[in-house]
C-alpha cells in the first residue's frame, strides 16, 4: 500500500553496489529512475531516496553486495567440513540485511516476498521461507506469505543434507553432522506441541532446523520456519536443547509479535526466554527449568556488573542507543524472562498464560513497543486485578536499572548441593577424584566451574583437570566456562585446547569473553591471544570480527 502523498521511496542499504532503478509507471513501462544517496554519519550504511511519480507501482532494482558485507558470510572449502565445496549464510539481524538487499530495515516493517535462486550444481539453497523446490530451468523458487521484519530475511547455500524428524520438522546440515543433530534434536515436535499448548497453534507452515559450520557467531537465529544453529549445541546428550526451544518459541514471541524497535528488544528476548523456560519445565520438569533460571541470573549478574552505563540495565532502553546490538545483553533476555515470572506469580499461573496466549493473537503479524505492552498489561489484568501489582513495581522492573526490590531470585536444590560439594573441596576436605560426579548433568557441571571464584595453584587446576577432563572437554559450554578459570588461573597446560577451541568455534558467546579475558589479564596472554586470533580471524564472521577488532582496539589503549 502506497501512502497518500508519499512520492519518495527511501530504502536502507550498507555496501550495496546500485547500477540501476527502474520503475513501474501507469502505463505499464519501466521507466528509469533518479536516486540520491545519504550516507549515515555513524556508520549504519547509505539510505537510498527514490522519487517516483503518480501512479507508479513497482520498482526494480539492480544491484551486488559487497564481499565485506556484514549479513553475509562466504566460506571457500577448506573451512567446510566436506572440502569440496562453497557455503554462504546469512545474519540479518539487527541492521544487517542491508547489506544483502535495499529494503526498510527496522522491525517496525513488516513484508512478505518471493525469492529465485540459481547455484552452482550439488549445492542446496535454503532460505526463510517455503522452500518450493527447483524448476526444470534449474531455478529454485521461494515464498514467504506470512509478513516478517527484514531482520528475519535469511539464506544458506552449501553441500546441505538433510533428515527428516517428523513430517513438518527436520534438520539439515553438513552430512558429517546431520544424523548426531538429528538425534539431538529429536525432541522438538515436542517442545513444538508444549508451545501449541500454552500459546496457541504454531502459524509458520514447516519448522526446520539447519546446523551451520562453526563460524556461526550465535547459539541460533530463529529465522521463522528455518532457525539457524550453531554446532556446539550438540553435546550427545540433549543438555543444550534449551537453545532450540527458545529459537521455536520465537515463532510465537518475536517472529509473531515483534518489538517495533531494538529499544524494545526484551518483548522478543525475554518474552522468548520466558516461554523457552516453560518448555523446558513442561518437558524435563521443575528441577532442570530452575537450575536454568539460577545459571541464567549469574549471567545476568556478571552482564550487569560489566555494563558501564546503568541506563542499559534497563528493559526499555534509551533514545541514545549506541548500536541496536547493544541491546541483546542478558538484560533483555534474562531480566526480560524475570520480569515475566514476576507477573506470573503475582497474577497466577492460569490467568497469566490466558493473558499471554491472547496477547499472542492479538498482535500477531504485528510489530509492538513497549507502551502497548504496559497499555496491555494494564487493560487485561492490572485493572481487574488490583491488588496484584502497583504501578510503582511495574516501572522499576521497566524503566529502572539492575534488578528491582520485587524480584524473587530462584533456588536450585540440586546447584546448592553442588555448591556445599565446591566448598568442601575448596578447603581441602575432599579430592576432587572422590567426588560423585556421575549423574552430573551439565547445569551441575557449569555451576561447579561458575563456582570457582578464587585463583588456585597449578597443582589444583590439575587435580580438577586430571579428575573431570576438563581441557578439551567435547561440551563446548562445559570446555568454555573452564577456560575462562584457567585464563584467570594461569594455568598454562590448557592453552593448547583453548587455542584449539578458538580457532575451530565462532560463537561469540564463547570466543568475546575469552578473548576478553586474555586481553585483559596480562600482556603476555594479551600478544599470545593476537596471534591466535591473526590465525583464526578469516574463519570468523564479519560480525565477530568486528567485535573482536574492538576488544584489542580498546584494551590497546590502556
Amino acid at each position: 500500500t502506497i501512502k497518500p502523498g508519499a512520492f519518495h521511496l527511501k530504502l536502507d542499504s550498507k555496501g550495496l553496489d546500485i547500477s540501476q532503478i527502474q520503475g513501474l509507471d501507469r502505463n505499464g513501462n519501466w521507466v528509469s529512475l533518479t536516486f540520491t544517496k545519504n550516507i549515515n554519519q555513524n556508520g549504519l550504511g547509505t539510505q537510498i531516496d527514490i522519487p517516483f511519480s503518480r501512479g507508479m507501482s513497482k520498482v526494480k532494482i539492480k544491484y551486488k553486495t559487497s564481499p565485506d558485507a556484514e549479513g553475509l558470510q562466504w566460506l571457500n572449502p577448506e573451512q567446510t567440513a566436506g572440502k569440496k565445496h562453497p557455503y554462504l549464510f546469512s545474519q540479518a539481524q539487527a541492521l544487517n540485511a542491508r547489506t544483502m538487499v535495499p529494503l526498510q530495515d527496522t522491525p517496525a516493517v513488516r513484508f512478505t516476498y518471493e525469492a529465485k535462486l540459481r547455484v552452482p550444481d550439488g549445492l542446496l539453497p535454503l532460505m526463510s521461507a517455503e522452500q518450493k523446490g527447483k524448476d526444470e530451468k534449474g531455478v529454485w523458487h521461494f515464498n514467504m506469505p506470512q509478513a516478517i521484519p527484514s531482520y528475519l530475511l535469511a539464506i544458506a547455500v552449501g553441500d546441505i543434507k538433510f533428515k527428516p524428524i517428523n513430517d513438518h520438522i527436520g534438520v539439515y546440515a553438513e552430512e558429517y553432522i546431520l544424523d548426531k543433530a538429528a538425534e539431538e534434536f529429536s525432541e522438538t515436535p515436542k517442545m513444538e506441541v508444549a508451545n501449541t499448548k500454552l500459546y496457541g497453534p504454531y502459524r509458520w507452515g514447516r519448522y526446520d532446523l539447519l546446523v551451520l559450520p562453526p563460524s556461526f557467531p550465535f547459539g541460533g537465529m530463529e529465522n521463522p520456519r528455518l532457525s539457524f544453529l550453531t554446532p556446539t549445541l550438540i553435546a550427545g546428550d540433549k543438555s543444550l536443547t534449551n537453545v532450540v526451544a527458545h529459537e521455536l518459541a520465537h515463532s510465537w514471541s518475536g517472529n509473531l509479535v515483534t518489538n517495533a524497535t531494538w529499544r524494545d528488544a526484551w518483548l522478543n528476548e525475554g518474552f522468548t526466554s520466558y516461554v523457552e523456560n516453560r518448555v523446558m519445565e513442561d518437558l524435563y520438569g521443575k528441577d532442570r527449568a530452575v537450575m536454568e533460571q539460577v545459571l541464567s541470573l549469574q549471567d545476568l549478574k556478571r552482564d550487569m556488573k560489566e555494563l558501564d552505563n546503568p541506563a542499559l540495565t534497563q528493559l526499555k532502553l534509551a533514545e541514545n542507543l549506541n548500536h541496536p546490538d547493544d541491546a541483546f545483553s542478558n538484560v533483555a533476555y534474562v531480566k526480560g524472562q524475570f520480569f515475566l515470572q514476576f507477573l506470573e506469580q503475582r497474577f497466577g499461573r492460569k490467568d497469566f498464560d490466558n493473558f499471554l496466549k491472547n496477547w499472542f493473537n492479538d498482535h500477531a503479524f504485528k510489530s509492538v513497543r513497549t507502551e502497548d505492552f504496559i497499555q496491555y498489561l494494564d487493560e487485561n489484568l492490572m485493572q481487574k486485578h488490583k491488588d496484584k501489582v502497583t504501578k510503582q513495581e511495574l516501572d522499576d522492573w521497566i524503566y529502572g536499572p539492575s534488578l528491582p526490590k520485587s524480584f524473587i531470585a530462584p533456588k536450585s536444590d540440586a546447584l546448592k548441593k553442588i555448591t556445599d560439594i565446591y566448598h568442601i573441596w575448596d578447603k581441602g576436605g575432599i579430592k576432587a577424584k572422590n567426588i560423585k560426579t556421575t549423574d552430573w548433568t551439565t547445569h551441575e557441571w557449569l555451576h561447579f566451574i561458575n563456582s570457582l571464584g578464587r585463583k588456585y595453584s597449578a597443582k589444583q587446576y590439575k587435580e580438577l583437570d586430571d579428575a573431570f577432563g576438563l581441557t578439551g572437554n567435547n561440551n563446548a559450554e562445559i570446555a568454555y566456562a573452564w577456560y575462562m578459570k584457567t585464563i584467570k588461573g594461569d594455568y598454562q597446560p590448557a592453552k593448547k585446547e583453548l587455542e584449539n577451541f578458538l580457532m575451530n568455534v565462532g560463537r561469540g558467546k564463547f570466543i568475546y569473553r575469552l578473548y576478553a579475558a586474555l586481553a585483559k589479564n596480562n600482556a603476555a596472554d594479551r600478544a599470545w591471544a593476537k596471534r591466535v586470533y591473526a590465525k583464526a580471524r578469516p574463519g570468523y564472521h564479519p560480525i565477530a570480527q568486528r567485535r573482536i577488532d574492538a576488544i584489542f582496539a580498546e584494551y590497546d589503549k590502556k
